[in-house]
């Protein structure tokens, strides 16, 4: 439990900083767009007067730095247009069109885009003989400063897609890591107790011989048979075993019988199941593991008092299996974890009880597993559906 909240306080804290880093970067491109657009502003108003002062020369004027100012102008695209909105003149605009009616046109809106856009400087020229009284000089953003504008995006999605790139490969690798560490772990687990079975079973067959009228050695026997069972289930774990045609009636009813005697009498264990036999392919051994993994699971949240109920459903295309209980329920926001390698609410608890019974529902038998709902105080229901046989 522990565990899994670090590991949320720290994909939070992560998620706080990059946000933080997003907003920082996204201020200072801001920034420096506005104080470009601010400079290119200065720009054209210097070109404005420098049209001014074109359109007032006389035969005495030395033009050389005024026409220089107005040739200097290669990026910032420009549309004059007169009192009457008729385009006069424009540079840096780039103009796809199949005739010059067409292309003044295109011209001509794009001078009037600008000007409802703000884009514009307003030339008085004082009412001089045979020229409008003012003329509008339109310009827009250079191609620098757009690509400038929308730079910071694209930085930041590649960022973010190679963020994401990076934490699927972290936790594939991390997944990967797990699995041999299951893998490994069940194999030697199997392995350890193999031998002790056997001997244990050798002692069991001798006791009946000697001791034939015992009544606790076909207990003995059973709880023998029981570790051979836990035995083989670990040896499963790391290979796909073949399924086979099973009936889930049966495999139920076999946890109904060993988790009945095997609790306290204030747990009433119910069940609910078709009157006929449901037939799925499945791994027997593992998929009552995964039953009882959730009775037990449920047992420790009633603390030993209350009721679960298997209920067995037979639906189109599928076998539904839900396990109820009344125990203290899951906070919401442990819901996402509870399947979760380490999550556990118990002190003593691994938490790989619930880990271990979604691998073996989705990679063994390729069905799904979730909390179909949970109440604090109320209790929890767990889903299980495989596909038919």
């Amino acid at each position: 439990m522990q565990w899994t909240d670090r590991v949320r306080q720290i994909r939070m804290l992560l998620v706080i900083v990059a946000v933080v880093i997003a907003v920082v970067s996204l201020s200072v491109s801001h920034i420096l767009v506005d104080d470009l657009s601010k400079e290119e502003r200065n720009k054209m108003e210097v070109w404005a007067q420098a049209l001014h002062a074109l359109s007032n020369a006389d035969e005495n004027t030395d033009l050389t730095l005024v026409l220089s100012v107005i040739r200097g102008n290669n990026t910032i695209p420009v549309i004059v247009m007169d009192a009457g909105g008729n385009v006069t003149d424009y540079r840096n605009v780039k103009v796809n069109a199949r005739n010059e009616a067409d292309s003044m046109a295109y011209i001509s809106a794009l001078g009037h885009q600008m000007y409802r856009s703000g884009k514009y400087i307003k030339v008085d020229f004082g009412g001089a003989s045979g020229k409008s009284d003012y003329q509008l000089v339109c310009y827009d953003e250079s191609n620098m400063l757009k690509r400038l504008s929308s730079y910071p995006y694209i930085q930041l999605g590649v960022v973010l897609i190679f963020v994401v790139v990076a934490i699927f490969a972290l936790l594939s690798s991390k997944r990967a890591e797990q699995n041999k560490v299951w893998v490994g772990l069940s194999k030697e687990t199997a392995h350890q107790l193999g031998t002790p079975i056997s001997s244990l079973m050798a002692w069991v067959e001798v006791l009946k011989e000697n001791y034939p009228d015992d009544d606790l050695i076909p207990e003995m026997d059973k709880d023998v048979k029981r570790l051979e069972l836990i035995a083989d289930r670990f040896s499963k774990i790391g290979s796909l075993p073949e399924p086979v045609d099973c009936s889930m009636n049966e495999v139920l009813e076999h946890v109904v019988d060993y988790m009945g005697r095997r609790t306290s009498s204030r747990v009433l264990i119910k069940k609910e199941f078709p009157g006929h036999d449901v037939v799925v392919k499945m791994s027997s051994s593992l998929f009552e593991w995964v039953i009882e993994n959730l009775c037990k699971n449920a047992v420790d949240a009633m603390e030993g008092s209350g009721t679960i109920l298997i209920r067995l459903l037979d639906e189109p295309g599928k076998v539904v299996v839900e396990v109820h209980d009344t125990g203290k329920g899951i906070r919401k926001k442990d819901l996402k974890s509870v399947f979760t390698p380490g999550f556990t609410t118990k002190k003593r608890g691994w938490g790989l009880g619930l880990s271990l019974a979604k691998r073996i529902v989705e990679e063994y038998h390729k069905g799904k597993i979730f909390v179909k709902s949970s109440e604090v105080g109320r209790g929890t229901v767990f889903r299980i559906e495989l596909r038919k046989a």
